[in-house]
């Protein structure tokens, strides 16, 4: 069974091969509903698409084992190149396309290490490129 690491909260679990990333993650406790670099995570706990892929707010950077993710799916790459309603998971993605996914639409498949929350960089070398 994979093993997944959730680095910020220093916790591993291990899941069932083709398991939800934001299902498992919400059965060990943890949020992936960072909100604003860590504002408003609370709030978005709460008000959040429930795993529709429409809000973006479970967005998540994989560090490790990006290979034991399922692919990015049409409805993933919408919601990270549509700024309109929401331009936060947008500007979270430049500079980590290679990395990021959204938890909700992401099935394991391998061991993992997973970034929740990631930081948005707007002054990163990528964001102006």
């Amino acid at each position: 069974m994979p093993v997944i690491k959730f680095v910020n909260e220093n916790k591993e679990i291990e899941v069932p091969e083709g398991a939800n990333l934001r299902k498992e993650a919400m059965r060990a406790g943890i949020n992936t509903h960072q909100g604003f670099n860590g504002l408003g995570a609370s709030l978005n706990k709460l008000l959040n698409c429930h795993g529709l892929g429409q809000c973006g707010t479970c967005r998540v950077r994989i560090v490790k084992g990006m290979e034991n993710a399922s692919p990015m799916g049409t409805l993933e790459k919408l919601r990270f190149y549509n700024p309109i309603p929401d331009p936060l998971p947008c500007m979270a993605y430049i500079g980590n396309e290679q990395t990021m996914r959204l938890a909700c639409q992401c099935t394991v498949h391998g061991d993992m290490e997973v970034e929740t929350g990631p930081k948005l960089d707007l002054f990163g070398e990528n964001f102006f490129a």
